[in-house]
């Protein structure tokens, strides 16, 4: 059964390929993420992240907070994620974010959305069938308040030629 269905099955090509990013084009992506507070607990959590802003309310108050903060390595794989689709799910090495800035804090209930620019992109000379494209993202709150930017760069497949 299992053998027949990988035979009819078809892979779709998903993702942008190297010849697809233009310097200056703006990707508004196009899912936003809210993140509770069991998102922010666990996270922690199964991080070791033990700064009370992000688990103890009566902490965070004491410290100027209107509730726990949301741990700002989750704010930044979230942004980081609402971005894959658009611009690195073809595959490719990341090769790393740079420019990491954290404005403001996230706190339980707020809604994440980004947008990536291009910023830079050139040939391999490593890798023919690929290029290196990056990026600049900027994460917003519900309230298109910036919280987080960065670069991030990565190995872009170019499209095979017939």
């Amino acid at each position: 059964m299992i053998h027949e269905f990988q035979k009819k099955a078809k892979k779709l090509p998903k993702g942008h390929y190297y010849e697809d990013f233009t310097v200056g084009y703006v990707f508004q992506h196009h899912w936003g993420r809210t993140i509770n507070e069991g998102d922010n607990s666990l996270f922690s959590t199964a991080t070791l992240s033990f700064n009370p802003l992000y688990f103890n309310a009566e902490y965070a108050r004491a410290h100027g907070h209107p509730q726990v903060v949301v741990n700002p390595m989750l704010v930044f794989l979230v942004v980081f994620g609402l971005t894959v689709e658009d611009l690195s799910e073809a595959g490719g090495l990341f090769l790393g974010v740079d420019k990491l800035t954290f404005h403001r804090p996230v706190y339980p209930c707020d809604t994440l959305y980004a947008r990536s620019t291009v910023i830079d992109k050139r040939e391999s000379s490593k890798y023919p069938t690929s290029g290196i494209v990056t990026w600049h993202t900027e994460g917003f709150n519900q309230r298109d308040e910036l919280v987080i930017d960065f670069r991030r760069t990565n190995l872009i497949p170019k499209r095979k030629k017939p």
